[in-house]
Order: structure tokens, then C-alpha cells, then sequence
């Protein structure tokens, strides 16, 4: 019920018309009342403006997701991933936020994933990326960590003792414009073989699931692979394959990016925090990794049977983890580099790679954590 300004339940209401002369005057009183409920209408607009304004959602104002799903591989390469998921390191620093993972074969499958949506972040080797970036015009990935350089290498048949005799053969990689496809083929090009992504030209390669890889070499059917770890260790110890290059030679001081961690442009955008939080976990899964040598093989195990269904054989996990290095850097001035053998490759294109990198959140948790911050080498 409405009350007028004297308190009385009454409410009085005075009628002016247009051109309609009024037979008396208002009394000072009453033109102060309407005044004063003129001046409290107003005011009460403005204050229901105001929260109106402020009940709006604010788009530039960082939102903890509900959800967080992630992408990575059942390979040694991805340790930090694998322990951070099994041991449930990453679940623990993104709090709140539900952890969703799925598992790849390969960087191209995980970047189709990525760009349709079905994942937000992934861990994988640096091409992918690098081509998904360059595809979009820079508008669908950011790389935000490192996670594992090392790891990768030529293995072939026994009797295979030089490149030259690589002319003719077959070779398998885990799929085509991924980051080993584009090492042999770029490697291959140094060495003066031709080749083509249909598998034409001086060397066939094959693109081929690792697993199938190694039944192919077993039973003679190709001649050797350009493999992540744990798979060349395993065509070595397993197959009697023999390391024809070991990828760490062809890099400065033996230092190459197998594994990034990457998450989509737009995520990143709306949920910096949940980024930063999949970042504190993966910084801890590396720590513990560096930190237990001797409980990690065991550890990358146990994570391999629970992803994959089967642990590695010992002497496998061994051999795999002497060929790596876990580290949040993602050795940035790498990459041209790499860019530069994806177009030697013949499945990348020459472009300006600034702004791939964004490793502000990154350096704000090596902060927090007192490590020193990474640099983006001017590709931020």
C-alpha cells in the first residue's frame, strides 16, 4: 500500500490538464511535496540505473571454469602430464574446476580436437601447434608451458648404417605433420632425399599409430621410424632396431621441445585463471619428476598401464627416461627453427610467429614458486 508524505494511507493526487485553468492555487506545501516526490522518483531512477549497470555481467572480468579438458598422450614424452593426471596433481591445483582428460596418438588429432571444441588444452609436440597457429592466422592456440625436450630418434634395421642407404626405403611416423614426421622429413631433405606427404618421392614414409609401428618393424615390413620415447627405446630393446639419429645431435647443446603445453586462444581469454592453475599443476608435476629420479620410472609406469593398459618393461622405462628432460621451459628460441623444417617438410608454410607464446601466467607461478621466469625469445 502506498503512503503519502504526511504518513496518512490517503494518497492525494491533484489532476492538471493541459490548457485547463486551475480555480485555485496550489498551496506552498503542496508544490513542495510534488517537488519532493519528483526529486525522489529521480533519485531512485538513477540509483536502479546504477545497479542495473552493475548487475550486468562483466566480460573482461576472469571467470573460474567449470570445466577443464585436456589432451595429452600415453607416451613417456608426456610424464608431467601423465603423473599430473594419475597422481592427481593438476585435479588438485585447479580446485573447483572439474578435470576432463582424453588421450591421443598424435599432435594433429589433438589440435582437430582443440579447434572443434572438444578440448580446451593439450600437451603435444611443437609443429602441430606451430601449424594450427599459422593455419588460423594466430587465432586458435597459445603456447603457455614446456613440459619435455628430448626423447626422439631415428631407429632403423640393423644393416642400415649410413643415410645413404635410407634411398628406396620405407620409414614410419606417428602421423603426418606431426613434430617426428617433420624431423625425418626435414632431416631427410638435409641428406638430399625428396619426399612427399603422399608418400611419394627417394624415401616412403608412412604415417602409422605407434603400436602398429613397432608390429610393422618386428615383422619386416618397414625399415625403421622417426619415434617419441617410449617407442624407440622399445624398437631398440624389443626389435633390435639400431638409433641411426638421435635427434638431440642436430640441435644446439642438445636441446629441442618434444612436448609444449598448449590451450586454446579463447579459453585462455575468458578463464586466465584456470589456465594459471592448470599451469601450477603442471610446474608440480615436473618438480616431482626432477625431484624423485628414482620413484619416477615407476610412477610413469603405473600412470602408462592405468592411460594405455600395459606398463613398459623395465629396461624400456630406463632407457626412455635418460633420453629426457622435464622442464616448464618451451625452449622458445626454438622455434623457428622448427617452423623452418616444417616448410623443408613440405607441410608448413613460412610465417610471422609472433604472438604463439603467452607465458605471463607461466612466469607468474615460476615466480610463486621461486624459479626463474622463461623467456618467449620476442615470440610473445
Amino acid at each position: 500500500m502506498s503512503e503519502n508524505l504526511s504518513g496518512s494511507n490517503e494518497v492525494k493526487t491533484i489532476r492538471i490538464v493541459a490548457g485547463q485553468k486551475t480555480r485555485r492555487k496550489i498551496r506552498g506545501l503542496e508544490i513542495a511535496a510534488i517537488a519532493a516526490i519528483i526529486g525522489l522518483i529521480g533519485a531512485g531512477a538513477a540509483v536502479a540505473s546504477t545497479a542495473s549497470r552493475n548487475a550486468e555481467p562483466d566480460v573482461a572480468t576472469p571467470v573460474q571454469a567449470q570445466t577443464l579438458k585436456l589432451g595429452y598422450f600415453a607416451n613417456v614424452t608426456h610424464a608431467p602430464a601423465l603423473i599430473g593426471v594419475n597422481d592427481g596433481i593438476i585435479a588438485k591445483n585447479l580446485g573447483a574446476t572439474k578435470l576432463e582428460t582424453q588421450v591421443f596418438n598424435a599432435g594433429p588429432a589433438a589440435i582437430e580436437a582443440l579447434n572443434a571444441g572438444a578440448i580446451d588444452a593439450a600437451y603435444l609436440g611443437p609443429n602441430p601447434a606451430i601449424n594450427s597457429f599459422v593455419k588460423s592466422g594466430g587465432e586458435s592456440i597459445r603456447i603457455i608451458a614446456g613440459a619435455t625436450s628430448g626423447g626422439a630418434q631415428l631407429v632403423v634395421m640393423p644393416g642400415i648404417t649410413e643415410a645413404a642407404q635410407l634411398k628406396g626405403k620405407i620409414l614410419a611416423t606417428p602421423q603426418l605433420g606431426g613434430t617426428q614426421d617433420v624431423a625425418l622429413r626435414s632431416w631427410l631433405a638435409g641428406e638430399g632425399f625428396a619426399t612427399t606427404p603422399s608418400g611419394g618421392g627417394d624415401v616412403t614414409i608412412n604415417p602409422t599409430d605407434n603400436a602398429s609401428t613397432l608390429k610393422l618393424f618386428q615383422e619386416g615390413k618397414i625399415d625403421g621410424a622417426w619415434l617419441p620415447e617410449p617407442w624407440a627405446s622399445r624398437l631398440v630393446l624389443e626389435a633390435g632396431a639400431k638409433v641411426l639419429v638421435n635427434e638431440a645431435d642436430l640441435w644446439d647443446k642438445g636441446e629441442f621441445a618434444t612436448t609444449i603445453l598448449i590451450v586454446s586462444k579463447s579459453y585462455l581469454e575468458k578463464h586466465p585463471d584456470t589456465v594459471e592453475s592448470l599451469l601450477a599443476g603442471n610446474a608440480e608435476s615436473i618438480n616431482w619428476l626432477n625431484g624423485h629420479p628414482a620413484e619416477a620410472a615407476q610412477a610413469v609406469n603405473a600412470a602408462l598401464k592405468d592411460q594405455a593398459g600395459k606398463a613398459l618393461a623395465d629396461n624400456v622405462i630406463a632407457r626412455s627416461l635418460t633420453e629426457l628432460k622435464f622442464s616448464a621451459d618451451p625452449l622458445a628460441a626454438t622455434f623457428p627453427k622448427l617452423l623452418q623444417a616444417g616448410v623443408t617438410a613440405g607441410v608448413g608454410t613460412q610465417a610471422d610467429l609472433s604472438g604463439i607464446f603467452d607465458l605471463g601466467p607461466l612466469n607468474t607461478v615460476l615466480r610463486k614458486n621461486n624459479a626463474p621466469e622463461v623467456s618467449a625469445a620476442g615470440l610473445d
